[in-house]
């Protein structure tokens, strides 16, 4: 069940490369909350608001990255990147500051079958959606990461700890990893690895383009594949249906029957 919580700023600071790059700039945050409603579900958000401006008013959604609890109490963490004044001003804030969280919120990822492998795509800061995922699955998965340049790539060095199958960095340039989008590489991979011409099932999160993209594959090849949508959002619990999307059963919201959709449900206009 989520719920209103306050919570105290443990650590926001950056996590690139280079942080001071136009569009490229991301930072953790870590927060220490008064209370923590449920363990989170792979998948699953947070609204988080400051307290020191009324702008912007509304509340920002953030994909839980990692979730910690001890006798002592629970720590959340997120990623995120600069892109408007909600988290400019976010970034802003210090160790010590307090923020109001609205949490978990939405729908998670659902867990595969026991004796299958499945392929995790992420694109950019869509890496903070599926971490959890791929740690829930203890690392028994092949990951795929790509991302336009080499400074929109996050926690690579986590990743590499985790994944014990294949992990695949690409990015759009090539200054990273294998040059090309990620669904190249998935292209390569299966290719490349035909014993897992049989492959049924995909996660993916990243910008809409990149899960267009990989929906359509998906469809091509017969494989199932659930994908995180990422959109704006006002409320977080469906009340202001700010979120819509358009799917094959009608208009759902991102918020409340998603974030995570089969892909084969999304209609691409």
């Amino acid at each position: 069940m989520s719920k209103y919580i306050r919570a105290k700023i443990t650590e926001n600071t950056p996590v690139n490369k280079d942080h001071t790059l136009l569009g490229c700039e991301s930072y953790r945050l870590v927060l220490s909350p008064d209370d923590i409603p449920q363990r989170s579900l792979p998948g699953q958000f947070y609204m988080i608001g400051t307290d020191s401006s009324y702008d912007p008013l509304l509340k920002r959604p953030f994909s839980i990255f990692r979730e910690t609890s001890s006798a002592e109490g629970g720590e959340l963490q997120f990623l995120y990147r600069i892109k408007g004044k909600g988290t400019k001003l976010l970034k802003e804030m210090r160790k010590g500051e307090t923020v109001n969280v609205l949490g978990p919120l939405g729908n998670g990822y659902p867990m595969p079958d026991k004796n299958l492998t499945p392929v995790l795509i992420a694109g950019g800061i869509g890496i903070a959606s599926l971490f959890p995922l791929a740690e829930k699955l203890s690392g028994n998965i092949h990951f795929l990461y790509g991302a336009r340049t080499k400074n929109e790539l996050l926690m690579l060095n986590e990743l590499k700890g985790l994944v014990k199958k294949e992990l695949i960095i690409s990015t759009d340039d090539g200054s990273e990893g294998e040059k090309g989008t990620v669904v190249d590489v998935l292209n390569r991979f299966l290719t490349l690895n035909p014993q897992l011409s049989t492959l049924n099932l995909l996660y993916s999160c990243g910008p809409s383009p990149m899960l267009e993209a990989v929906s359509k594959f998906a469809a091509e090849k017969g494989i199932k594949c659930y994908i995180s949508m990422e959109e704006s959002m006002a409320c977080g619990v469906g009340a202001c249906l700010g979120c819509t999307v358009k799917t094959k059963k009608g208009y759902k919201r991102v918020c409340k029957e998603g974030p995570v959709f089969p892909s084969e449900e999304i209609v691409w206009t």
